[in-house]
């Protein structure tokens, strides 16, 4: 006994594989390389770096969000860089002066397209800091980092 191919079955065959196409797609990886590497912590996670130093990546792109739009950190030395996947458009970071419970002066003050940079800073006073564009504040780029009380 063999089967016969019909349209129901050719079309049933064909959802199938775009279904599988399509939860594939759907990884966390937009490269499609899987989970990160172990030397490549997701954006917003905090590591503790060789040197006893909290370190984080923030990504910016062609939109006006910070990818993550807020993190957590202890008190003491921070090491953050951020990270444009913009192809178009330029950002900065900084932290924005009387937002919270001490100013902290250290910045990037332009990031082009594609670049990367990094600053330290210490975070001395528990309490939430906001952060800014200052180029796309008025669009509602800002974001929060907590210090949490040692």
């Amino acid at each position: 006994m063999h089967a016969q191919i019909t349209r129901r079955t050719v079309l049933a065959g064909g959802l199938a594989g775009l279904a599988a196409v399509a939860l594939a797609a759907c990884g966390d990886d937009p490269d499609g390389g899987g989970e990160a590497a172990d030397d490549e912590a997701a954006p917003g996670t905090v590591t503790m770096g060789p040197d006893g130093v909290q370190q984080l990546t923030v990504l910016v792109g062609d939109d006006y969000v910070f990818v993550p739009d807020s993190f957590t950190v202890a008190p003491g030395q921070v090491r953050l860089t951020l990270t444009s996947n913009a192809e178009q458009l330029t950002h900065n970071i900084r932290f924005t002066p009387g937002k919270g419970p001490v100013d902290i002066a250290e910045q990037i003050p332009i990031l082009a397209p594609g670049d990367s940079e990094t600053f330290d800073f210490t975070a001395e006073r528990p309490g939430d800091y906001q952060y800014e564009c200052s180029f796309h504040v008025a669009l509602g780029q800002i974001g929060t980092m907590t210090v949490t009380a040692g």
